[in-house]
């Protein structure tokens, strides 16, 4: 054996020896199998304008009684009957005579007729007057990335942007988790809103939200892909609206020079799928391979196998590697 046959004989072995550094756990999706990835204008992250109209419609354009608010009641030449009341969890106050009187989500004037028609039974021409002294009931919940998550109370119905700065506006993230969107609960419906638009000073988003809404402005780890492998910066990267393939490679700084771009692998762990794309073919006309990406997405670039057996020596000591070829040399030469 010679000098030439020793070196193939070590490469070889550091060529079987040398792993992968993340081998994808699925199989790639077989040839002309349904397309399960979409193009990225089909995605729909955020609510649509007509659902956002529709939240906006059900706030009232006056403030209502609600559990808990203390009011004062003003009967003109009756100060026996007048006086400060607090709504009960039940909505209901009691008056002198008349008893428990109902005056649940009703406004100033609504509070003041029901009160004068309780009365009318046992009084004469009298004039009711309804001042709200605390607005308690009127509150909003505010969860997730604030600085002061919780309770929030206002004396109206506030707008999104009112109810996030009296939440203490937003913590100091890294710029991976820069927040792009918030939800706006009521009831059983959820409404979807783009914070980076409306800070930027689109109004149309800034909504008036009503008693007991809950606003929740997830992580931004929620709205997050996976570059993995052989890119020149591995890590996590912030999922934005019809973030595509390529713009998740590209901030990844794109596959390095030990990387193997025809078998690139786009993996999908929620719905068990893996498709495997060749960087060449994205780079074509065909834009329908530059796919949308989904929540929690991995894109993987292995590595070539000739780029691996270079990477395993340019690790390895150059004298260890000396001495293991001229120990092979002597074995061979040696009778």
């Amino acid at each position: 054996m010679n000098w030439t046959a020793a070196t193939l004989a070590v490469l070889a072995l550091v060529g079987c020896a040398a792993p992968d550094a993340i081998a994808p756990t699925t199989r790639p999706s077989p040839i002309g199998s349904p397309a399960a990835f979409e193009i990225p204008e089909k995605r729909a992250t955020f609510s649509s304008a007509a659902a956002i109209r529709e939240f906006e419609s059900e706030v009232p354009s006056q403030y209502l009684i609600g559990p808990g608010d203390k009011i004062t009641i003003i009967i003109a030449g009756r100060p026996e009957l007048s006086g400060q009341h607090t709504v009960g969890p039940d909505g209901n106050i009691t008056l002198p005579f008349a008893g428990t009187v109902r005056i649940l989500d009703t406004n100033r004037d609504q509070a003041a007729e029901i009160i004068k028609r309780a009365l009318s039974t046992y009084y004469l021409e009298i004039y009711v007057t309804v001042r709200i002294d605390e607005y308690t009931s009127n509150r909003v919940v505010v969860l997730g990335r604030v600085e002061h998550p919780g309770v929030v109370h206002f004396e109206d119905n506030p707008s999104l942007i009112e109810v996030l700065s009296r939440a203490g506006g937003f913590p100091i993230l890294r710029p991976e988790q820069v927040l792009t969107r918030c939800a706006v609960l009521r009831g059983n419906k959820i409404l979807w809103l783009d914070l980076k638009r409306l800070l930027n000073g689109d109004l149309s988003l800034n909504i008036r939200l009503r008693r007991n809404d809950t606003v929740y402005i997830p992580d931004a780890y929620d709205t997050t892909v996976y570059v993995l492998g052989e890119v020149n910066k591995p890590g996590v990267y912030r999922l934005t609206p019809k973030m595509s393939f390529l713009d998740a490679l590209g901030q990844a700084g794109g596959p390095t020079i030990r990387a193997n771009p025809d078998k690139i692998h786009i993996i999908r762990p929620s719905q068990d799928l893996n498709q495997e794309v060749a960087l060449d073919s994205v780079l074509t006309p065909d834009r329908t391979l530059n796919v949308a990406l989904e929540e929690g997405d991995i894109i993987y670039v292995p590595r070539s196998g000739i780029a691996t057996v270079g990477f395993w020596l340019s690790q390895i000591n150059p004298f260890a590697l000396l001495l293991s070829v001229q120990s092979i040399a002597n074995n061979a030469s040696s009778p």
